[in-house]
C-alpha cells in the first residue's frame, strides 16, 4: 500500500499529466491575428487603386506641390532642402508597401484563375463525355431505325407490286369470256 502511493507520488513529481479528452489552453501568441482574407482583399483593393491613372494624377500632383513648396516657400517653412532627400524616402517606402501588395493581388488572382481553369476542365470533360454518350445514343436509333418501315420504303414496295400486277395482266389479258378448265382435266 505504501509502495503504490509512493510509485504515484513519483509518476506525480516527474511530469504534469495533460488529459487527452479535454482540449489543451492556447498559447499566448506573439504576433497580432488577423484576417488573411480581409488583408488579401485590401491589398486587391489597394493594388486596384495603384493601378489607376487617378493614382497616377494624384501622385504627380503631391510631388509637384512638394517640390514646388520646397523651393518656393521662405526657408523656415520649408521641411525638405534641395536634394528632396525625404521626398525620396516617401517614395521609396510608398513603393516598398506597394510592390508586395501588388504581389499578393496577384497571387490571389492566380489562385482564383487556377481554380476556374479547373472547373472549367471538369466542366469540359462532364461536356465531352455527354457528347459521347449522346452520340452512341444517336448511332443506336439509326440502326434501329434501319429495319423499321417507313412510309416511303411502303410507298415503294407498293409501287413495284402495282407494276409487277401490270405486267401480269400484260401477259395474262383479261378477256370477258371466262373457261373453266374442268374440260381440261
Amino acid at each position: 500500500m505504501a509502495a503504490d502511493r509512493e510509485r504515484e507520488s513519483r509518476a506525480e513529481s516527474r511530469s504534469p499529466r495533460f488529459r487527452l479528452d479535454q482540449p489543451r489552453n492556447p498559447r499566448p501568441k506573439l504576433l497580432p491575428d488577423y484576417d488573411p482574407e480581409a488583408f488579401g482583399r485590401l491589398s486587391e483593393r489597394i493594388a486596384r487603386f495603384l493601378g489607376t491613372g487617378r493614382f497616377i494624377v494624384w501622385m504627380t500632383v503631391v510631388i509637384i506641390m512638394w517640390v514646388v513648396w520646397n523651393v518656393a516657400a521662405p526657408d523656415h517653412l520649408r521641411f525638405d532642402q534641395y536634394p528632396f532627400i525625404f521626398l525620396t524616402l516617401m517614395l521609396s517606402l510608398q513603393a516598398s508597401y506597394a510592390a508586395p501588395l501588388i504581389l499578393l493581388a496577384q497571387n490571389r488572382q492566380d489562385d482564383r484563375d487556377r481554380v476556374n481553369l479547373e472547373q472549367d476542365r471538369k466542366q469540359n470533360e462532364r461536356s465531352i463525355a455527354d457528347t459521347e454518350y449522346l452520340t452512341r445514343e444517336i448511332a443506336s436509333l439509326r440502326m434501329g431505325l434501319g429495319e423499321v418501315a417507313t412510309r416511303d420504303w411502303i410507298r415503294s414496295e407498293l409501287q413495284d407490286l402495282v407494276k409487277e400486277l401490270e405486267e401480269h395482266r400484260a401477259v395474262f389479258p383479261a378477256d370477258g369470256s371466262r373457261r373453266s378448265d374442268v374440260s381440261d382435266r
